[in-house]
């Protein structure tokens, strides 16, 4: 291993825990906790710290609404860098009247 390898593994990230709203959406959920989002999540978060906010597209399904969750960094273990050997946790935090489900199929909007 190179000296650029080891540096980068010694600077990953082991665990980060990420927060998203209680008033998330079934779907909005499903999505987020997700394997392909991990992944997205892995390869686009970079350098992360306590108490950072990203917000996250997180698709429209078949015939929702576009959906921009706020997600927080609630903890990070290891280094500060997110990389494909970080594991992503979640947690649920306060509500923060983020709206988003099938809307177009649902009467229910956007909590169910």
């Amino acid at each position: 291993m190179n000296a650029q390898n080891q540096q980068s593994t010694a600077d990953a990230a082991t665990t980060v825990v990420i927060s998203y709203p209680s008033d998330l959406s079934t779907w909005g959920r499903d999505i987020v906790e997700g394997r392909p989002f991990r992944a997205y999540l892995k390869k686009t978060l970079g350098t992360v710290e306590v108490g950072q906010v990203t917000e996250e597209f997180t698709g429209v399904g078949c015939c929702g609404d576009t959906l921009d969750v706020p997600l927080a960094i609630e903890s990070v273990e290891g280094g500060d860098r997110v990389d494909e050997s970080t594991e992503i946790e979640y947690t649920v935090r306060d509500t923060c009247e983020v709206e988003g489900g099938w809307r177009v199929q649902s009467a229910g909007g956007p909590t169910e």
